[in-house]
């Protein structure tokens, strides 16, 4: 039927929603924890938020950390994050136009 999506398809969103939500649960939680710990013993390291966000959770996470102003002085993640989206976008449309050609 058209306009239904395929397993393919449902896996990626399936896969990214989780992979954005990872991120923004893990990135509040970082914030909260930033908070509390002095001796950043709780923290989430940043390698751990930079790959998540390579794994396709750079803009939902990027938003967020601009939201709760979170490690918005950190210039790993202020260019970082917009640049594995915009990669991620760029790969999204790529696909999506081969597929409906």
């Amino acid at each position: 039927m058209p306009g239904e999506l395929n397993a393919a398809e449902k896996f990626a969103l399936i896969y990214v929603a989780a992979v954005s939500v990872t991120g923004i649960i893990l990135t509040v939680y970082d914030k909260a924890a930033s908070k509390r710990s002095r001796n950043g013993r709780g923290r989430v390291p940043e390698n751990t938020l930079m790959y998540l966000g390579f794994l396709g959770g750079a803009l939902p996470m990027y938003v967020t950390m601009l939201i709760i102003r979170h490690k918005t002085k950190h210039k790993k993640f202020m260019i970082g994050l917009p640049v594995f989206a915009a990669v991620h976008i760029a790969v999204a449309v790529t696909v999506f136009l081969r597929m409906n050609i």
